[in-house]
């Protein structure tokens, strides 16, 4: 497979990554990360798949707005590197979560053959950046 055709399909499956945040999709977000999955937030505290995606699904996320930005991708064989910033509108157990972040997301092809997310690392950017 060509870097023009991976780059299209982490495209398309960031795409789908970020529609299944705003409505928190679990089964969308069940498919995209993997078992192991290590998330860093931007506090620095590490979450498994498992704890994602009950913040989900209790509603504990409220996700309004994600608008992405200042994409960046890397392949590596069949492992993709993305670096997106955020502007996300929404809230964590009912307290304003609203900023500008960038999420770096490590994307690898499953046993089944699909991309997953490995790892993800969220920061917050600073505001005169």
């Amino acid at each position: 497979m060509n870097k023009t055709t991976i780059e299209t399909e982490i495209i398309n499956a960031e795409e789908r990554l970020r529609l299944a945040m705003l409505a928190s999709d679990v089964s969308v977000l069940d498919e995209l990360l993997a078992p192991e999955i290590i998330i860093t937030s931007h506090l620095g505290t590490l979450w498994t798949k498992q704890e994602d995606l009950a913040a989900h699904k209790s509603g504990a996320f409220k996700i309004d707005r994600l608008e992405p930005s200042e994409r960046l991708i890397q392949i590596h064989g069949e492992v993709a590197i993305v670096s997106v910033r955020m502007q996300l509108l929404g809230s964590y157990n009912g307290s304003p979560a609203n900023g500008d972040f960038r999420y770096t997301r490590v994307w690898a092809v499953s046993a089944s053959g699909t991309w997953q997310i490995v790892a993800a690392h969220i920061g917050m950017v600073a505001e005169d950046s």
